[in-house]
């Protein structure tokens, strides 16, 4: 019973993740044929499009490397971690792609928002101040779970 739900899960997730990459290719696509539509208009228009077309790209990226970890961990390699260091490793690398994504579409949004209307700047700050609290936060986890490594590591020695 057990491997029956295992297996179910990793096929769904690995269906989810498959349906997430095709769904980050489209809007990639779609950024593009907005950029080629806007080609012959008046520059402020195309502007416009171009920094819509990296948001969606950026927000692709995200997607994608979401629907690749999830393939990683959970269908290649099922839900055991091998070790602490392993899952803080994947851990990272997971949260750094967001924290990348967030901190770009916030720029996006600082140079989109800034060109029309300063007094909405503030969600486009708290976008990016929000990024810097997951960066803040991934460099605390660091931290403490490293500690804890060394700790088990040498009480393991001992």
């Amino acid at each position: 019973m057990e491997r029956t739900v295992e297996l179910i899960s990793r096929v769904v997730f690995g269906v989810a993740s498959l349906a997430l990459m095709a769904m980050s290719l489209a809007l990639v696509v779609y950024g593009a044929i907005e950029v080629a539509g806007s080609i012959g208009t008046q520059w402020d228009h195309a502007s416009s499009t171009l920094l819509a077309a990296i948001g969606y790209v950026v927000i692709a990226m995200a997607v994608f490397d979401v629907a690749k970890y999830f393939i990683e961990e959970e269908v290649i390699r099922g839900r055991e971690m091998r070790n602490a260091a392993e899952a803080r490793r994947s851990l990272t690398k997971f949260i750094s792609t967001i924290s990348i994504a967030v901190f770009i579409e916030g720029l996006v949004i600082v140079f989109r928002v800034s060109r029309d209307n300063v007094a909405e700047m503030i969600y486009p700050t708290s976008l990016l101040l929000t990024a810097i609290l997951i960066v803040v936060g991934l460099g605390v986890y660091q931290r403490l779970s490293a500690e804890v490594e060394r700790t088990v590591n040498d009480k393991k020695r001992s």
